[in-house]
């Protein structure tokens, strides 16, 4: 039986209220103790230690969640996993796990409609990314912002959703620009882990600062491509009413 417009349209709606309730239940049952678990590393690498192949897969699908559930900070998870496997291991896991969870987002995003990402971001931070929709230079702004350490990467996985960007390319994207800020979060709780905790402040204050700088650099790529993008919806404006 085909559904029409309405029912479509009724179906959809359902479909968010119950994603939201899930993913709210979700935070409550499993976000709040897995971040409490992890910000105690040396029982989260004892377990790991315990658990072998399935404490590496557990943490994958960790981060995948984290990606998902936007809301939930993903630094915690990344020193973790540095402290916990590595600073190599760990940054594998993490790239791992970030770029399945990017790929689910955007699927999720492209099936179900800005609506679900209305769901974690107002409509106000959605529009502050319309400089995304600019086609001709897609793959490189998109990259850019995520090279840039302390941008809002969550807030980018589900606005790229709403791009026609190929999945292949979003998905090399992802795994090769999430590298720098992974990099330092798991160099930082290897240095923990070892205990060598005047190298790990170093890191974590180097890493404090370069975000500070990107995020000052990507509201001016904000800035800088939205003004651009008004000033040429201005101009198209005025060529239909002189026409």
């Amino acid at each position: 039986m085909q559904m029409n417009d309405r029912q479509k349209k009724i179906w959809g709606i359902a479909v968010i209220i119950g994603f939201v309730a899930f993913m709210g239940l979700l935070c409550w049952l499993v976000g709040r103790p897995m971040l409490r678990f992890v910000s105690e590393p040396e029982m989260f690498r004892q377990w790991v230690d315990g658990h072998g192949i399935w404490g590496r897969i557990a943490f994958i699908g960790m981060m995948i969640f984290q990606i998902i559930v936007a809301v939930i900070p993903g630094e915690p998870l990344e020193i973790g996993a540095g402290y916990a496997f590595g600073a190599v291991e760990g940054t594998i896991l993490c790239l791992i796990g970030a770029v399945l969870g990017g790929a689910i987002v955007v699927m999720l995003v492209r099936r179900y409609g800005v609506k679900l990402v209305e769901v974690f971001f107002s409509r106000e931070k959605i529009m502050s990314l319309r400089f995304m929709q600019d086609s001709r230079r897609l793959e490189l702004l998109v990259f850019i912002v995520f090279l840039i350490p302390g941008t809002p990467k969550d807030l980018l996985c589900y606005a790229v959703g709403l791009t026609n960007l190929r999945m292949r390319d979003w998905l090399l994207i992802s795994l090769v620009a999430r590298i720098p800020s992974i990099i330092t979060s798991t160099i930082g709780g290897n240095a923990l882990g070892e205990q060598n905790y005047g190298f790990a402040v170093a890191v974590f204050a180097v890493t404090l600062t370069i975000s500070l700088c990107g995020i000052l650099i990507y509201r001016h790529i904000c800035r800088k491509e939205n003004e651009e993008i008004e000033r040429k919806e201005a101009e198209k404006g005025n060529v239909q009413e002189d026409r």
